[in-house]
């Protein structure tokens, strides 16, 4: 990184930072330091218990996501950004997931990628700080590096890590995403959140899979965003019903989070739901073959699972729904399928309406 200007005014620099973000379309905005001994310390005894199930870059880098320093040599401080996302539609999340028949995406993955719309965001940020009080050393991250995001927003004042462990602001909810720049400035720090959450357990009571095994642990290897997003082998079958008809992430743990009354959900031309997906039936997204699948989420979070998981998922949710007869049609296209995991979830969804059936 470079040196400090000489004439930095570092109480100024933070004001400008925060400033210019919010010009920026960031709806909050904080400066931490780089001391994350604590956050170490439980990321450390989460990874030795195996909690992060086949997501192994979680334990790659040693302790460059703990230690900013290591990661960019001549990191000062952190400013993290929030951006809110979405609309104010609970009531639609909701009756989506007691409609068995509909698929249920979470509420982030419904528009475009948010990465590198904030990427370009934070960028610009820097540029324009860097205008107004001379050149410094800066990296930009958006969930691209081991970077360990929510400790330092809390610790930038963001918002305090809930129950479920995600990031909850007492003026705007959970429903938002995260940015860094790492810099080199030695600007003042702001004061860490606190946290609010008391004795609710709304978070831990109705997650499907019981995932949430302790108030801030997620074992990742039940939690259905992990299983329909990062996970590429089959799902466990003990698992499967309680999927329901999630196809892609989860939100029922931000659903039921009472601060989320305070969110201020945006109305992002990128985050809008692009291609129905937010009334979409589950046999009208099985019928996609991979050129639509993948024509179709162009610049969507979705792309990354693939078309074999995209099924997978599918399949799952369709021997959770009805049995009527689109149902049992869209699983019986599937039933020779050339992936053995799409056979294998597409035979245990048949079989469960079979059984169903016989009930």
């Amino acid at each position: 990184m470079s040196a400090v200007p000489l004439a930095l005014d570092p109480a100024y620099a933070a004001v400008r930072i925060r400033a210019l973000a919010r010009e920026l379309g960031f709806q909050r905005c904080g400066i931490a330091g780089i001391e994350l001994g604590e956050d170490e310390a439980h990321l450390r005894d989460w990874l030795a218990q195996g909690l992060y199930g086949t997501m192994h870059w979680m334990a790659q880098h040693g302790s460059k996501r703990t230690r900013p320093a290591e990661l960019v040599p001549g990191t000062l401080r952190v400013v993290s950004v929030g951006l809110d996302y979405g609309r104010k539609d609970d009531a639609q999340a909701w009756g989506t997931l007691a409609d068995g028949e509909r698929a249920y995406v979470a509420r982030y993955a419904l528009g475009r990628d948010y990465h590198k719309l904030m990427r370009n965001r934070l960028q610009k940020l820097a540029e324009r700080v860097q205008a107004e009080v001379g050149p410094f050393g800066h990296r930009v991250f958006v969930d691209s590096a081991p970077v360990l995001e929510r400790a330092l927003a809390r610790n930038a004042g963001l918002g305090w890590i809930g129950k479920h462990t995600c990031l909850i602001d007492r003026d705007g909810g959970s429903w938002f995403f995260l940015g860094e720049i790492y810099l080199d400035l030695p600007l003042p720090i702001d004061a860490p959140a606190s946290a609010h959450c008391g004795s609710c357990t709304r978070c831990i009571d109705v997650c499907p899979t019981a995932a949430i095994v302790a108030p801030h642990r997620l074992d990742a290897r039940r939690c259905i965003a992990y299983l329909t997003i990062e996970h590429d082998g089959p799902i466990p079958e003990q698992l499967r019903p309680a999927i329901g008809n999630r196809i892609f992430g989860c939100d029922d743990c931000q659903l039921v989070c009472p601060w989320n009354k305070f969110a201020r959900r945006t109305d992002e031309p990128d985050f809008r739901a692009r291609n129905d997906l937010d009334r979409a039936t589950l046999a009208e997204l099985f019928a996609w073959e991979e050129d639509e699948f993948l024509r179709r989420t162009e610049g969507s979070p979705i792309r990354r699972s693939g078309h074999e998981r995209w099924l997978r998922n599918l399949a799952v949710a369709l021997g959770n729904a009805p049995t009527t007869p689109a149902v049992l049609a869209a699983l019986a296209s599937r039933r020779e399928h050339a992936s053995p995991l799409v056979r294998e979830h597409v035979q245990w969804a048949l079989a469960r309406h079979a059984a169903n059936e016989h009930c």
